[in-house]
This record gives structure tokens, C-alpha cells and sequence, in this order.
């Protein structure tokens, strides 16, 4: 039996409970977990904001140890350490064909279909990984090789805030060195843009957020200034940034919360000409409205960016070296160490807006 947090039904707390995840089948891997981060997504998920069948067991962002394999399995073995990869691409689907794995049609395939049981009846994997569990059966290629000189236990935020917020630098925004750059939220993702904006050697780094308590954190991940946003002060957030960007606005904003006011102001934020990039997942409802002649005379561009725009296989390694080099802190991220049974308070802590990323650590 492998110990779970389960989510009985959209909406209801998580339970622990001992769930029987079975041995793995063809093309299939069984997981170990060293430690799983706590994501909004996950919270989306448990609330309805994103689709998710239950009974399930949440969590996409983890890495552990391989600890068997089923037939056909080649790429590895009991014994490897592995980061999980909610979103694995097919290879063959027309969106990676045009070399956009994030974007693969069967991604989501594995969450669809139950994974274990609990007193018989079945459990659907969140994001096709189940990370908030001792133990968990992924398909094969939904696990990716961790590159040496990397902490296990911190390893598990690069399977989703850091790749994400590296990608949305390096991929999605395009950052070059020198280009000023707003990021909006200072939670796990967005502090992770801050480290990957630095890394590029982007500046200055305006980080923005609703809560003073993050300015610390965000200054320790590199920005050179923090912006308290008041809600509804769209002008008057858009109006500092451009006074801490020589009076024109960010070459790029970076939104990391998910909500139409912040995706507004982060667009209003930049210059004539800027570019702003939404990694943070908003509700259906919640509208973005734009003139039709602001949108030409501003020139700006306006983007969405799923996982990062980010190749797993490609960027994990790039992403290793500078944690090797001391230039990219995984532990920088986290502030809070908790068990199962501490993810409702994450979740309460991210709905207040406090702290960066909470990380179970089994």
C-alpha cells in the first residue's frame, strides 16, 4: 500500500489514505517519490478551475527513484533518479511535428485513465503524474533522467516551476541581455523567472506583487526593484514600472498569477513595441479587455506560454549546469518543507499570497 493524498471530489479537502498503486505494466515505470511541489495548478485542479476526473490523486511536480519497470521499458532502470514530466510529448501528434512538444495533442493522455485503486475503486492521476503519494506508475516516457550534481529532493522543481519559468525566458519571451523585464507574482514560478531572467542577464528585474512579505524573496532571486500592485491600481503599477525603465515602460513583462487585472497591467507595463508573455492560468470567466486602437498604436505583443514553450529533454540539462554552477538556486524557491498531510495549509498559504513554493519531502 502507497500512502496519498486523495482528492474524493471537486471542491472537498484532500485525504490521506493508503491507496494500492500496482506493479508497472508495459512501457510503464513505478516511482519512488523524494519530494513533490505544491503548484497553483494543483490547487486549479481541486477546485474545478481546470478539468480533473476523480477520485484522484493530485501533484505534477516531483522527483524520485525508480523502482521497477515494466516490459519494453529501455531509456531506465531501478535505481535512476528521475523528474516526472506532466506533459511528455508523442512525437508523431501535428503539434510535434512543427517541433512544439509543449503543445502535443496526448499529453494530457495519461490523466484520463485510472492508475490505482482505493478499496477498489479507481484513482485518476493528476496531470498523469499522482506526485502526492509515496509511490507512483507513470508511463515511461513521463520520467526524465535527472543530470548529476543535482539534489534529489529540490530536483522535483524542475519538473514544473522551473522548467516554466526558464522557458518563459529563454523560450517564450526571448530575454536578451539588457532587456528590462516585469514579472508579475513572486510564487514558486514567478521567482523562478526572476533566477532565469538574471541568468540571461535581463535588467533591471521589476518584480510585482500584492504582498510585501515577497519583496525579500524576490530580491533574493535577483529583482532589482518590487512593486506593491494595489488591486485595481493597474495605471499606477504600469506608471512605476516605466519610472524604474527609464520612463518608457518594461521591454518585457512576465505574468505569473493568472488573473485579468495583472495580465492587463503587465501589458500596460511595458513600452511601445514590448512584448508580454501569461504563464499563469486564469479562469474562463475572467475577461481581458483591450481597445482596438491602443492595440495599434502600442505595437505591443501579447502571448500565452504553456509549460515554458520548453523541450523537457532539451532544456533539463542546460537548466542542471547552472544549478551546478551555484547560478540557479533550486532551494531559493522553497519556503516551506512540509509532509502529505501540510498541503491544504500550502494551499491556503498560496490563496493569501504568502511564501514561494511549498515542497513535500518524503
Amino acid at each position: 500500500m502507497t500512502r496519498a493524498a486523495v482528492l474524493s471530489a471537486i471542491g472537498s479537502p484532500l485525504e490521506l489514505a493508503d491507496i494500492d498503486v500496482p506493479a508497472p505494466g508495459p512501457g510503464h515505470v513505478r516511482v519512488r517519490l523524494a519530494a513533490a511541489g505544491v503548484c497553483h495548478s494543483d490547487l486549479s485542479l481541486a477546485n474545478g478551475t481546470l478539468r480533473q476526473p476523480v477520485p484522484a490523486v493530485l501533484g505534477h511536480e516531483g522527483a524520485g527513484t525508480v523502482v521497477a519497470v515494466g516490459d519494453d521499458v529501455t531509456g531506465v532502470a531501478p535505481g535512476d533518479e528521475v523528474v516526472l514530466n506532466w506533459a511528455p510529448s508523442c512525437g508523431t501528434c501535428h503539434y510535434c511535428g512543427l517541433g512544439e512538444p509543449w503543445l502535443c495533442a496526448a499529453a494530457g493522455a495519461a490523466a484520463a485513465e485510472p492508475y490505482a485503486s482505493l478499496d477498489g475503486a479507481g484513482l485518476y492521476p493528476g496531470l498523469g503524474t499522482a506526485a502526492f503519494a509515496e509511490e507512483t506508475v507513470v508511463p515511461a516516457h513521463a520520467v526524465l533522467p535527472l543530470p548529476a550534481g543535482v539534489p534529489l529532493t529540490d530536483a522535483a522543481l524542475l519538473g514544473c516551476a522551473v522548467l516554466t519559468g526558464w522557458g518563459a525566458v529563454h523560450h517564450a519571451a526571448a530575454v536578451r541581455a539588457g532587456e528590462s523585464v516585469a514579472v508579475f507574482g513572486a510564487g514558486g514560478v514567478g521567482l523562478a523567472v526572476l533566477q532565469a531572467a538574471r541568468i540571461a542577464g535581463a535588467g533591471p528585474l521589476v518584480a510585482v506583487d500584492v504582498s510585501p512579505a515577497k519583496e525579500e524573496l524576490a530580491r533574493a532571486a535577483g529583482a532589482t526593484d518590487f512593486v506593491l500592485a494595489a488591486p485595481g491600481g493597474e495605471r499606477d503599477t504600469a506608471k512605476r514600472i516605466r519610472s524604474l525603465t527609464a520612463g518608457v515602460g518594461a521591454d518585457v513583462a512576465i505574468e505569473c498569477a493568472g488573473r485579468a487585472e495583472s495580465i492587463r497591467t503587465a501589458w500596460s507595463s511595458t513600452r511601445r513595441g514590448g512584448r508580454t508573455t501569461v504563464v499563469g492560468i486564469g479562469g474562463q470567466e475572467d475577461r481581458v479587455s483591450f481597445s482596438a486602437l491602443e492595440l495599434f498604436y502600442f505595437g505591443r505583443t501579447l502571448s500565452g506560454c504553456v509549460y515554458g514553450n520548453s523541450d523537457p529533454a532539451r532544456d533539463l540539462p542546460a537548466i542542471a549546469a547552472h544549478v551546478r554552477a551555484g547560478e540557479l538556486d533550486l532551494g531559493g524557491l522553497v519556503t516551506a518543507r512540509i509532509g502529505l498531510d501540510g498541503i491544504p495549509a500550502a494551499f491556503d498559504a498560496m490563496l493569501a499570497g504568502r511564501g514561494g513554493r511549498a515542497l513535500v519531502v518524503f
